[in-house]
């Protein structure tokens, strides 16, 4: 485990300086790949340890910060956790949902066996308001980009998607083509991870657009999740409200003294 892919990413490492930064990422990709199927392999046991960030750099022959961007991305599947000064502690798949599956759309729909489509409808780059300035830190006179999609499951329309982005996000997501199913998974290519996230779940009525784009009168209820994600250093990289029509999504949430989960699923009939 780990040692066949050494030889093969020191020659990746070599060629880091003439891919670009890419090859940077293939390798973190590789890594966690690695440490991923090592984990659901039982090789470190339930609640176990891993080995420190040196020790797994030494391993695969890559720097800690390849590491760490590693590991970021493990955390973010809700395959390992830490705390300050620890090893990053194995959580095994006894899981309602993985942080992956709830914070995308794309990978929530997929692992219903669902096909996730989206549409851009718009996309904006204009001055931060004082409420996105502070959900994002961003200082005063700062620029976001907005953009509005509408989201699909197997060709229906389910949802409505309003995500804010700072400016060192938004400006990735302004070269993306507007019918690119995932959002998040061009944005770990180029490094933004998403590893943590407030969320806050709601009903409101829809406007106009909301109408327009999902079909339903304006109005009517819909289910709203909002949420603020940070990457691993706590830096904000998104802002965003997604809107569900009724009787097409729930949030459960299972919470005991050891731990506390909230899953998404598809509405299922009473």
């Amino acid at each position: 485990m780990g040692e066949t892919l050494t030889e093969h990413e020191n020659q990746l490492d070599g060629q880091d300086q003439k891919q670009g930064p890419d090859a940077g990422g293939a390798l973190y990709r590789r890594v966690a790949a690695d440490l991923r199927e090592a984990i659901t392999t039982g090789a470190y046991g339930e609640a176990g340890r891993l080995p420190a960030e040196g020790a797994l750099a030494e391993r695969y022959g890559v720097s800690r910060g390849t590491v760490r961007q590693a590991l970021a991305v493990l955390r973010a599947d809700g395959l390992v956790t830490s705390r300050r000064g620890t090893r990053r502690v194995v959580l095994g798949n006894a899981r309602v949902q993985s942080f992956s599956e709830l914070l995308s759309f794309t990978h929530w729909a997929r692992s219903m066996g669902e096909e996730p489509g989206g549409q851009l409808e718009s996309l904006i780059r204009r001055p931060a308001d004082a409420a996105e300035r502070e959900q994002l830190r961003l200082d005063p006179g700062a620029e976001v980009y907005v953009t509005l999609r509408l989201r699909t499951l197997s060709g229906t329309p389910v949802m409505v998607e309003r995500t804010i982005y700072p400016p060192h996000v938004g400006v990735l997501v302004a070269k993306l083509p507007p019918d690119v199913v995932s959002h998040t998974e061009h944005l770990r290519e180029h490094g933004i991870l998403f590893t943590d996230a407030d969320h806050t779940i709601d009903v409101v009525a829809a406007n106009g657009e909301d109408a327009k784009l999902l079909g339903c009168r304006r109005g009517a209820p819909l289910l709203r999740e909002r949420r603020r994600t940070t990457d691993p250093t706590g830096r904000p990289v998104e802002w965003s409200q997604d809107r569900y029509l009724p009787g097409m999504v729930a949030f459960s949430v299972h919470n005991s003294l050891a731990t506390s989960a909230l899953s998404r699923h598809a509405r299922e009939s009473d």
